[in-house]
């Protein structure tokens, strides 16, 4: 009787270390599903700024300044390879497209342009995907990283070398309100 309760102990840790470590496991690669999703939409974007830039070069084509900073800022995204370095790129390349909008807007011609208007229609569309996944990365990320921490679980995570995950983070000067002036 005793060796049956010892068994049926053991089996019950048993039971709890393997759904503790597969739970961990399925949230792991829910993250890096969930960053798989924020870089597809962030290569969709990669892959609009050129057509953007190019309509508006066509009217206003001494925003020189503009354009080079939208490129650099274009050219940062690419290299980026974590998600801090990731997440600089972004902040960086969501500036240069607020200039160049902020030049668009000196131009009533460009603003009535149809090319430009899809664009910035597509752009938007795609902004807004990429803010949902980024949602989605962090709650994510949030729910590993607690899972990480909470006994007894955070005793299996030690074991098995998980590491907690960095949240994708916008730069100080987002989070400022927008100033308007007339």
């Amino acid at each position: 009787m005793f060796t049956l309760i010892i068994l049926a102990i053991l089996g019950v840790v048993v039971l709890f270390f393997i759904t503790s470590y597969n739970r961990l496991v399925v949230l792991r690669n829910r993250i890096r599903n969930a960053w798989s999703q924020i870089d597809v939409q962030l290569r969709r974007r990669y892959d609009l700024i050129p057509n953007l830039v190019e309509t508006v070069k066509g009217y206003a084509a001494h925003e020189k300044e503009t354009f080079e900073m939208v490129t650099k800022a274009r050219a940062q995204m690419a290299s980026a390879k974590t998600v801090s370095e990731q997440a600089e790129a972004q902040n960086a390349i969501t500036g240069a497209l607020r200039s160049l909008f902020a030049v668009a807007e000196a131009y009533p011609e460009l603003k009535a342009n149809q090319n430009f208007l899809m664009l910035q229609e597509e752009l938007s569309g795609t902004e807004s995907k990429i803010a949902y996944a980024r949602q989605f990365y962090n709650d994510t990320v949030m729910r590993y990283n607690n899972s990480l921490q909470v006994f007894p679980t955070n005793l299996i995570a030690g074991m098995f070398g998980f590491a907690p995950e960095a949240f994708f983070e916008i730069e100080e000067a987002a989070r400022e309100p927008v100033k308007v002036k007339f």
